[in-house]
């Protein structure tokens, strides 16, 4: 049944509400709590109850970090660790090329500088060198260092490692493991096959933390004192975020400490980075993933591969600003590019058709940067997995992206052991491929067979999930600030939204490039201000635009606009359907 009636909005979207066991559990909540019922209802979506609820909207990190030692390997890895820092062995860093990569090695020489150690990080190049470590770079590395410690990747890189001779590897990942590792001195990886999955979740920069925790543990039994790891949290919140980490459990307080660590501003990397991605409030999940994190990964995607480890690592301002400045600009050359991707492989998706399972393009001559950027694109406007491939002769490199409930890397890595991939890997929700230009076929053929299997042909465009009714009125910046705590929103954990029903426009103008500002009533005294990004992209600006009083209800998310010290609260309008036919 759908919401205030609405079966086709302006976007062509049905709208949907809680269901009634959500709407009961929320008002238990409201009455055991007194929290306000918009909190009880997005409360109640997550599952948390009235014991729960305070802690839920507090979570400390003390409480959520698990043991590390739940984690195959990791006594073994810290313990090597630490020994390569003892005996001053020559450690180096070989890390994937974006930003759970670029923040994992961060984290590594932020700790090794502490104690007095400095590191090599080694970032492979996207296009020559391709994902993970390789022979030649492994070999390289292995001739002048100790112990090399391989962040977000190895887990399937039996021979590269294999490559080292006697020189000890440890490997720091949360990708896909096969079912044999490779024969490394310790692979810590939550998705290893011997994992019971409790802590799949966890990016690679928070295997590095729950790392550098156990460490700190064999340095205090030792009686020393360890590097102060809580400073170094913004690089685990940046990552957890930038790499579409589910903000559940732990996740949840390694993002909330870590947003406060870095509003203090005390790293010149991310100092730099947010000010000239012109960041004008306190840090929040949103500026990690659309403002901080595509900046980051320009390097890897179209760059120099190591700039965003580089900058997140200095400790020098001047060479910050200039690092921070270049990633803005190769990120704006980036966008270009996979703006004229992204119509080319929409016009080949359609022309093949996007009922099935699976989406795909490839193409000569695509930048193999961009198309992971772009798989995502196609996934948003489809709603089902998506792979986009570059090639470059006889060989292609792609990307993939999944829906919530369609394991993609299982599904990739199946392919790859069954032949029809020269490589592959990722996790649930992302994956990688390399694959022969005579194969692409009837490699999409199977892998659409083996997302069909896990229901993703049965998904229609997208419904819009709303988390329950609210009035203007009761819109204030108390309730937003209430709302805030049930955060941080992202992945996993999508944001409130609300439908406020039966809204007067009272006037509506263009502004920007088809963005839409609107100022709607209920008609009795009550207000609120709007905005709609990219309205005018759909009908939905041209409609509101009229203005003329029409009656509509609106849905969207709840912001707080800042303005010359004084803070409102903003719609962020993101659907809209007339009161008339609803």
């Amino acid at each position: 049944m759908s919401f205030l009636g609405v079966e086709s909005s302006l976007t062509g979207r049905r709208w949907t509400g809680p269901g009634i066991e959500t709407e009961r559990a929320a008002e238990a909540l409201a009455q055991a709590t007194g929290l306000p019922r918009p909190v009880c209802l997005v409360l109640a979506r997550r599952g948390v109850d009235a014991t729960e609820a305070e802690a839920f909207l507090s979570p400390q990190l003390r409480d959520l970090l698990p043991d590390p030692r739940s984690l195959r390997d990791m006594e073994r890895a810290a313990a090597r660790v630490l020994a390569a820092v003892t005996r001053r062995e020559r450690i180096a860093i070989f890390a994937d090329y974006d930003v759970d990569g670029g923040s994992s090695a961060a984290l590594l020489v932020s700790w090794l500088r502490s104690l007095g150690r400095e590191a090599t990080v080694y970032v492979p190049d996207r296009i020559d060198e391709g994902y993970g470590p390789n022979v030649p770079a492994m070999q390289m590395l292995a001739k002048t260092h100790g112990l090399i410690i391989c962040v977000d990747c190895g887990t399937l890189s039996h021979e590269p490692i294999a490559a080292t001779g006697g020189t000890d590897v440890v490997v720091l990942d949360h990708h896909l493991g096969g079912e044999t590792l490779p024969e490394a001195h310790a692979v810590v990886n939550p998705n290893r096959q011997d994992e019971d999955g409790a802590l799949g979740h966890l990016c690679a920069a928070a295997v590095v933390f729950l790392m550098l925790v156990e460490a700190g543990r064999q340095m205090r039994e030792a009686g020393q004192q360890g590097p102060d790891l809580l400073a170094m949290l913004d690089l685990v919140a940046l990552a957890t975020v930038a790499d579409v980490a589910p903000l559940i459990g732990v996740n949840r307080a390694l993002v909330r400490q870590g947003l406060r660590v870095m509003a203090r501003r005390d790293r010149p990397g991310l100092v730099a980075l947010a000010d000239v991605a012109r960041m004008d409030s306190a840090p929040s999940a949103y500026s990690l993933g659309f403002l901080l994190g595509p900046r980051i990964n320009a390097g890897g995607r179209i760059g120099k591969a190591d700039l965003g480890a580089r900058l997140l690592a200095t400790l020098d301002p001047h060479e910050a600003a200039a690092m921070a400045e270049k990633l803005d600009q190769l990120n704006t050359e980036r966008r270009a590019i996979e703006d004229m991707v992204r119509t080319a492989a929409l016009d080949q998706a359609e022309a093949r058709g996007l009922a099935g399972p699976l989406v795909w393009a490839a193409q000569d001559g695509w930048h193999p940067g961009v198309v992971g950027i772009v798989a995502s694109r196609l996934k948003e406007a489809t709603n089902r997995p998506a792979v986009v491939i570059g090639f470059e002769g006889d060989e292609g490199k792609g990307s993939g992206r999944s829906v919530t409930g369609v394991d993609l890397g299982a599904s990739i890595q199946r392919l790859a052991a069954e032949g029809l991939l020269i490589k592959g890997g990722g996790h649930r929700m992302a994956a990688g491929l390399t694959v022969a230009q005579d194969r692409l076929e009837p490699a999409m053929e199977r892998l659409s067979d083996l997302l069909a299997r896990q229901g993703a042909g049965t998904m229609g465009p997208g419904d819009l999930r709303l988390d329950g009714l609210l009035m203007p009125g009761a819109a204030t910046v108390e309730l937003i600030e209430t709302l805030e705590r049930a955060g941080p929103y992202g992945a996993g954990a999508s944001a409130p939204r609300f439908a406020l029903p039966d809204l007067i426009v009272r006037h509506a103008r263009e502004v920007g490039s088809g963005h839409l500002k609107v100022s709607l009533t209920d008609g009795m005294g009550a207000n609120i201000e709007a905005i709609a990004f990219g309205a005018f992209d759909g009908p939905m600006g041209a409609v509101l635009a009229r203005g003329d009083r029409a009656r509509v209800h609106v849905a969207g998310r709840l912001d707080i606009n800042t303005w010359g010290g004084r803070q409102s609260v903003q719609l962020r309008l993101e659907d809209a359907a007339s009161a008339s036919s609803g």
